[in-house]
């Protein structure tokens, strides 16, 4: 990562995977599920799912190493809640196999995404490297 390349939280490649999660469960999953579940399990997943990208966003503006990767790890957090929801929804026998496979290989892709961001805000605080996007450390 570089300057020139990182001007805002949009612009990490985690918030990206965090945003495709939050879309596909606003536009496939909640709209799959039976209307009498979108006001009880379709609220709890729709929050999670917003959950990721909010928290890379709040994290990013703290301009602290420590800081992000804690409201990263929060992000990472709100993945595997998702995923938890939508193992409910197929549980319970509301939504199909494939959409809660599809769910889980863009939330995989978000994690594994998080996890490198978290280790590289770490091993930079460690190392007290210039912050990227920010001044403060």
């Amino acid at each position: 990562m570089d300057r020139e390349s990182l001007r805002t939280f949009e612009d990490l490649e985690c918030w990206k995977a965090c945003r495709e999660l939050r879309v596909f469960v606003a536009r496939a999953f909640f709209r799959a599920l039976p209307k009498e579940e979108r006001y009880r399990l379709g609220d709890q997943i729709l929050r999670a799912a917003r959950s990721t990208t909010a928290n890379i966003a709040e994290g990013y503006g703290r301009f602290h190493y420590l800081d992000n990767a804690k409201f990263c790890s929060n992000a990472r957090g709100s993945c595997w809640e998702t995923i938890d929801h939508m193992l409910t929804a197929h549980d319970e026998e509301l939504v199909s196999q494939d959409l809660l496979n599809e769910g889980r290989t863009i939330a995989s892709k978000a994690i594994a995404l998080l996890n490198g961001y978290i280790s590289y805000l770490r091993k930079a605080a460690a190392t007290k490297k210039p912050l990227e996007g920010g001044t403060a450390q």
